[in-house]
């Protein structure tokens, strides 16, 4: 049960913009919305639907706070469809209107810049990927990628295939902590990789093209301060504008290198 309510809570995640509801999820996963409902609440504490708004509102908060886009934008990317029936979700869940986070939130942060660790970095282009993840609830702080395979569970029955491929983490509250802490952790793959058969705890996940800005780190344990540095950039106007997604951590031939999603 706890595998399939993880694939239900993932669906959620990545339908943020959809109208698709639970009668959906259920279908695809061969249970009735009402067993859907029961086992969700039971795994998660929240029905399915309370999680997903809850979701979306986390998502339209980074928004806010990283990017120029207009709150019009940010309520329809985030599944919105009427911008009053955003902001009054969004201030009944921050206690603030949308605007008025933006600004309260954005001040906040320019105050923790001051402090900030500056980090060198390179804007580059990456093309489309893929990676074999699993998701972690409520992680312990990450001391070394190269021993990942450890804080998990079924990493033991991945194919050898994938013994040398590259630690990837994925951060998903970075800066804005959410409701139900998230990390996905795994490996970098190349698209040949579609073919093998994953543990039922693992997922082959596209990682879309992106504009990113890398940054080389000595530990995981920079992770926090290097995404503050480069919001602090782009709030000042002297560095690319975050677009709010999950930061990447990736460890290749022994480097460390993290890499935010820009616009």
């Amino acid at each position: 049960m706890c595998q399939d309510m993880m694939r239900a809570e993932i669906w959620l995640q990545e339908t943020l913009d959809s109208q698709q509801g639970i009668e959906e999820l259920a279908t695809r996963m061969g249970y009735s919305s009402s067993q859907i409902r029961r086992r969700f609440r039971k795994r998660f504490g929240v029905s399915p639907g309370t999680y997903r708004d809850q979701l979306r509102l986390e998502k339209a908060a980074r928004l806010l706070i990283h990017t120029p886009q207009n709150i019009s934008h940010i309520a329809a990317v985030c599944g919105y469809r009427n911008h009053s029936a955003f902001s009054r979700a969004f201030q009944r869940y921050y206690g603030d209107s949308p605007r008025h986070y933006r600004q309260r939130l954005r001040l906040t942060l320019q105050k923790q810049c001051s402090d900030s660790t500056t980090f060198s970095y390179q804007i580059r282009e990456l093309p489309r990927r893929q990676a074999v993840l699993t998701r972690l609830y409520h992680p312990q702080p990450l001391e070394n990628l190269q021993g990942w395979q450890h804080h998990t569970w079924g990493a033991e029955d991945l194919p050898s295939a994938l013994n040398q491929a590259s630690p990837l983490a994925v951060f998903h509250d970075q800066l804005i902590a959410g409701g139900l802490p998230r990390l996905d952790l795994g490996v970098a793959v190349d698209d040949t990789t579609s073919h093998l058969a994953l543990p039922p705890t693992f997922r082959l996940q596209n990682l879309p093209a992106r504009r990113l800005a890398c940054i080389t780190l000595d530990s995981t344990r920079q992770v926090d301060s290097a995404v503050l540095d480069m919001a602090c950039r782009s709030l000042a106007g002297s560095g690319a504008p975050l677009n709010g997604e999950a930061p990447q951590l990736l460890q290749e031939h022994g480097v460390l290198e993290l890499r935010i999603p820009l616009l």
